[in-house]
């Protein structure tokens, strides 16, 4: 009887298995997609004393709201998370399986802030709504709009508006010029 060496087979096996790791796309599909990087616009606060420069993600779709910046351990100082209402409409946030306090700017139509909630407490499940329609919310680090002076009634602007253009493309909320 004549004994078969399993040598040969776990060789060809390794090399196979090799092979279909680097098949052409396959080092791609552990990266993110387009559609799973976040989409980054530049968004300006101009208060009394100055403007202030942000690179805000942008939670566009219901998922991306609903994720919101739960589980984040950090938030750089100039970043943000913007999360436009088109329609406008009354818009509520809490803070559950958020690990950092936040600072939440509720965004009237006309682009002043209508509503700030400063310091919002990490996992708490108490609603934070403006109580009227607004054009979008916007998250920064807790603490950030004091140490710049950010307050009620201060202008927000985003996208192509931040470069001093005025023309609004009819329901394109990236970019938002208010009057």
């Amino acid at each position: 009887m004549q004994r078969l060496s399993l040598l040969p087979l776990l060789a060809l096996t390794a090399i196979l298995t090799g092979c279909f790791q680097h098949a052409p796309g396959a080092e791609n599909s552990a990266s993110p997609t387009a559609a799973q990087r976040p989409l980054l616009l530049p968004l300006t606060i101009r208060t009394r004393a100055a403007t202030h420069r942000f690179s805000v993600e942008v939670a566009r779709t219901e998922q991306e709201q609903e994720q919101g910046l739960m589980f984040r351990k950090s938030l750089a100082p100039d970043s943000g998370m913007l999360f436009p209402m088109d329609p406008p409409r009354t818009a509520s946030f809490w803070m559950k399986n958020t690990l950092i306090p936040l600072d939440m700017l509720f965004i009237h139509t006309d682009g002043s802030i209508a509503f700030l909630k400063a310091n919002a407490v990490p996992y708490s499940r108490e609603p934070v709504s403006a109580g009227v329609p607004v054009a979008a919310v916007l998250e920064l680090a807790g603490g950030r709009a004091a140490q710049l002076g950010i307050r009620e009634g201060d202008r927000v602007a985003w996208g192509k508006c931040t470069a001093g253009e005025t023309a609004k493309a009819p329901g394109d909320p990236l970019d938002f010029c208010p009057d």
